[in-house]
């Protein structure tokens, strides 16, 4: 019996051993991948860091790249298009005016009623219209003729105080958000269709024409006074607050700049020069890039599987369109060779695009102890049910990185567009302002890109930041084409008089 006792404890000996070591190794190999997952954390914050020299030098780049698209057509990453915009609103226009804003699958119809220096905007009216999906994929003729009902419809709602003078014809500004080969400040060619729209017979064709065509169809007269993109609307509409603004930025889904120019500083351009002495040039920034730039595995990867590989550089890098992406890629990586999330990769991390830029923004705004956002946010988008709150910090330590490294580069983008004014160093005995008017809800609603991006930005200009402000600037693809169109507008000099 003594012996059986004695091989029994032995064997108890041994298993217990061996749990404990089976304990150690689960631990040690448990340990092996948070240490693997920080290890990749590590990486993303040294590939994305932006220190100041480094913004420097994608602001020098971002200027030298303005220089060669003013210089010719093609020169330069940057299409830096002439826009024939060179009348910005002053705050003396008077006056009725439309605006039609097409930027996607829903347009606005816009009236707004201006009153002078000392009325300003007397009075604004809008409706917001969907497109049917039909129209996006059918005949020119059929897509125009629905937005001119729509306007028709719209101006018949006038009331009596918002009609134009006697003998006068209505005027619109035309916020265009697709690419356009601008012909004029009211014509322009169209280069291709995006956002889910495709009829062919349109591009080439001259957009204002075709909507001319189809307002004389419904019976409506109307004059298309201008043809803008959102990004110049925003900087006319900017402009109308505050003369001090001299470039507008997008930052949203997509992203875009435009700024005034000094029309002698425009090779390609081989008109008569402007009386005003300016034109403003649509820069296209998102089509920037530069070996500057910080670039990542995952931005590659991101390009590489996208509709226009090696297009889009910067903005692919900094637009809400692809920063929740760019978390998503990452936190793929970890899952796959550090099991951050257990043993299995959870089904839906691996599918493109599942992570939006507005839920990583919710969750690197999570103050809650235990991080209860990012948790819910887990959950209810990726389907992982439990998480722990190590886990957790380190998402959010993901998304300060990746937002970060796109604030930072906004500012660096910002400082081109200053440099190549002469508005990054101080003047002597002059203390001239410099205001970039934004748009976009990345800006708006993501506290922490837009704080990052001032914070950059001031430490990019040191003491210039005191005369550069950036401001808010709400609905200037609506507002700007009516403004641009009144500054354009057949009857200006007769309303002035």
């Amino acid at each position: 019996m003594g012996k059986v006792a004695v091989t029994a404890t032995v064997v108890c000996a041994a298993a217990a051993c061996a749990v404990a070591a089976l304990m150690v190794r689960n631990r040690m190999k448990s340990r092996g991948k948070w240490a693997k997952a920080i290890a990749i954390l590590k990486e993303l914050e040294e590939k994305c860091a932006t220190p100041t020299a480094k913004l420097r030098q994608v602001a020098d780049a971002m200027t030298v790249e303005m220089h060669a698209g003013l210089a010719s057509e093609g020169g330069s990453k940057l299409k830096m298009l002439i826009t024939y915009v060179d009348n910005l609103p002053t705050g003396d226009e008077k006056g009725l005016f439309y605006a039609l804003d097409l930027g996607g699958t829903n347009f606005r119809v816009l009236r707004i009623h201006l009153g002078g220096k000392e009325n300003r905007v007397i009075k604004k009216e809008f409706e917001e219209l969907s497109i049917p999906r039909h129209l996006m994929v059918g005949s020119s003729e059929a897509l125009f003729d629905f937005i001119a009902t729509a306007l028709a419809n719209f101006v018949a709602k006038e009331d009596e105080d918002s009609r134009p003078l006697p003998g006068r014809q209505r005027e619109l500004g035309f916020t265009f958000s697709f690419p356009v080969r601008q012909l004029s400040v009211a014509s322009g060619t169209l280069i291709k269709w995006t956002k889910g729209f495709s009829i062919e017979e349109t591009v080439g064709q001259d957009i204002v024409g075709e909507l001319t065509k189809a307002m004389e169809r419904v019976g409506l007269d109307m004059r298309v006074a201008a043809l803008v993109n959102d990004t110049v609307g925003t900087l006319a509409g900017g402009r109308y607050e505050n003369p001090d603004v001299v470039a507008a930025v997008i930052l949203g889904t997509g992203t875009n700049a435009a700024y005034v120019e000094r029309a002698h500083a425009i090779p390609k351009w081989h008109g008569l020069l402007p009386n005003s002495g300016e034109m403003v040039i649509n820069m296209e920034w998102g089509s920037f890039r530069s070996s500057h730039l910080p670039l990542t595995e995952y931005d590659q990867s991101l390009d590489a599987d996208s509709l226009n590989p090696g297009e889009q550089i910067f903005e692919k890098t900094i637009s809400g369109m692809y920063l929740g992406e760019i978390v998503r890629r990452v936190l793929c990586r970890m899952a796959e060779e550090a099991e951050f999330f257990g043993d299995v990769v959870p089904p839906k991390l691996q599918k493109p695009f599942t992570l939006r830029t507005p839920d990583m923004s919710a969750m690197h705004h999570d103050t809650s102890p235990d991080l209860k956002v990012v948790g819910s946010k887990l959950k209810d988008i990726l389907e992982i049910p439990n998480s722990s709150l190590k886990v957790r910090k380190v998402i959010v330590e993901v998304c300060d990185i990746v937002a970060s490294r796109g604030a930072r580069l906004s500012a660096a983008g910002i400082l081109g567009i200053l440099k190549k004014l002469g508005r990054d160093t101080p003047k002597e005995g002059e203390k001239q302002k410099s205001v970039i008017a934004m748009d976009g809800g990345l800006f708006e609603h993501y506290t922490k890109f837009r704080n990052s991006m001032n914070g950059a930005l001031q430490e990019l200009l040191g003491d210039v930041h005191e005369t550069v402000s950036v401001v808010l600037s709400n609905d200037g693809s609506g507002l700007g084409a009516a403004l641009i169109a009144a500054a354009n507008s057949q009857y200006f000099e007769a309303e002035e008089s």
